[in-house]
């Protein structure tokens, strides 16, 4: 099932204007999640919304926004005052101004969208507002409304379409001096910064996302695959520690050699990776880390699991199964 948009509107260049979809770049909803159950009876918790006075639930035609402006004093705000001070930027993307994107730091960043044509018009206004920022190698700056507030967006051209990153407010970024103003100046000698540059040297490489791996991820859906299949479930042993580092000189040789040592082995795994991904054939869709959780054959309790569970299965179990692929969930 194709995603859900966001938001629907008009993208707007001066007299230059096109339907557009806003659609998220980015999904949570491959990850493990859990809900919250009673331990007693297995059941799934329900949460009511209730009022902190008398206790009563509340119904939800009978919540309403409120500003808390003292203890127990609170504005009450309607739907309808908030569609009055609505802002044009609720239908449409105007774009304001064109920056470099370098100027733009990296703390004002908040996620990335897909903007894409809303249909079978506005094809030709699409293309030339992508070109014309792809041309002049800068970022579009223009206005958004998404859940009832205005955010700032920031356009720039990816492939055949246009990716638009929130931005933050100046007022949500804290200052950096109330953190970095303790830090003490020290005085490095060149040949610690040399060790150091030798370390980097040799972990450097290409920006390749598709080699990282999420092993939180991966331990969860192995355990949840042993618990599933009834396997026992061994204690983890405490990690060593590597002691306190008394020589900042001495530690940054003994990382040097290490890394010398790590690193033809590390090199031909990386290698060993890329083929392995370069030699599969492309997919439709990118298969999710919850894919490799065990399909489920039928409802177990939880003290049948591990009675009933066969001994095949627990074999399998050692390592997280990937299931069938199954349809993704509108976003």
């Amino acid at each position: 099932m194709a995603p859900r948009a966001n938001w629907k509107g008009f993208l707007r260049l001066s007299l230059v204007t096109c339907p557009v979809a806003l659609y998220p770049a980015t999904s949570d909803t491959e990850k493990v999640s859990f809900n919250q159950i009673n331990r007693k009876t297995g059941h799934r918790i329900k949460y009511l919304k209730v009022d902190a006075e008398t206790g009563d639930e509340v119904t939800s035609e009978d919540i309403v926004k409120g500003y808390k402006v003292d203890t127990d004093t609170y504005i009450e705000v309607t739907k309808d005052e908030l569609d009055d001070i609505a802002l044009d930027s609720t239908h449409t993307i105007e774009i304001d101004e064109f920056v470099p994107k370098a100027d733009i730091d990296s703390r004002y960043l908040i996620r990335p969208y897909y903007l894409v044509p809303d249909g079978k018009v506005g094809h030709d206004a699409y293309a030339v507002i992508r070109e014309t920022i792809r041309s002049m190698d800068k970022v579009a700056i223009g206005r958004v409304v998404l859940t009832n507030r205005e955010h700032i967006i920031a356009l720039e051209p990816l492939e055949s379409g246009l990716m638009g990153t929130l931005l933050r407010y100046p007022y949500e970024v804290r200052s950096e001096t109330e953190y970095f103003d303790d830090i003490q100046d020290v005085k490095l000698t060149r040949d610690m910064l040399d060790l150091a540059r030798h370390i980097v040297e040799k972990k450097s490489g290409a920006f390749e996302p598709e080699l990282f791996e999420d092993h939180y991820e991966t331990a969860l859906i192995d355990l949840i695959n042993k618990k599933r299949s009834g396997m026992p479930i061994a204690a983890k042993a405490a990690p060593k520690t590597g002691g306190n580092v008394i020589n900042l000189m001495d530690a940054l040789k003994k990382s040097l050699a290490t890394e010398k040592d790590a690193a033809p082995a590390a090199k031909v795994a990386k290698e060993t990776v890329k083929e392995t991904v370069k030699g599969k054939k492309p997919k439709k869709r990118v298969v999710g880390q919850r894919e490799m959780l065990l399909p489920i054959s039928g409802k177990v309790g939880k003290d049948a699991t591990a009675k009933t569970a066969p001994k095949e299965a627990a074999k399998k179990a050692d390592k997280p199964v990937r299931a069938p692929a199954r349809a993704k969930k509108a976003s």
